[in-house]
């Protein structure tokens, strides 16, 4: 595993790779397990990670086109796979999430694996909104939430 801090306008994340792929983005205030924290940081391996979300946060980039690797349970991936067909500058709830894995029941569902989301920006957690069309749930807080849509809206509609 692999360590690298880049600095973005939201602060300082925490990139976590390995030879599979980008495992996790982390914002600051994140809880860092211990293990993370004795991996040596180094640049090696995550120019792709640093010059895709400098685009990104200038405006112009709308998608990654990076390798990922996130762990977690089979209807995990298949949630964050969902999140990665939200497109741009667009949001969905809870629930149109859950109908695109089949049953929108699976709203409350969605909601947790959301919040398990390893990679943040990259697997877009931050386009999915209450039902009501609020902000509601977001690891990075909802002023990061807030800041992520409004740069994604400069060129779209969000609701």
């Amino acid at each position: 595993m692999r360590r690298h801090h880049l600095d973005s306008p939201l602060g300082t994340l925490i990139a976590l790779a390995d030879d599979d792929g980008l495992r996790a983005l982390l914002f600051p205030g994140h809880r860092v397990p211990t293990a993370v924290q004795e991996i040596p940081r180094g640049s090696e391996g995550f120019e792709a990670v640093v010059e895709q979300l400098e685009e990104y946060f200038a405006g112009d980039r709308q998608d990654f086109d990076l390798p990922i690797a996130p762990r977690g349970t089979e209807f995990q991936l298949r949630a964050w796979d969902a999140l990665r067909a939200i497109p741009y500058g667009q949001t969905r709830s809870y629930g149109e999430q859950a109908a695109m894995l089949g049953d929108r029941g699976l709203a409350r569902a969605v909601g947790l694996a959301n919040n398990r989301n390893p990679i943040s920006i990259v697997v877009p957690c931050h386009r999915v909104i209450g039902a009501d069309g609020s902000l509601v749930g977001y690891g990075g807080g909802l002023a990061t939430k807030r800041f992520l849509l409004d740069l994604e809206s400069a060129d779209s509609t969000l609701f």
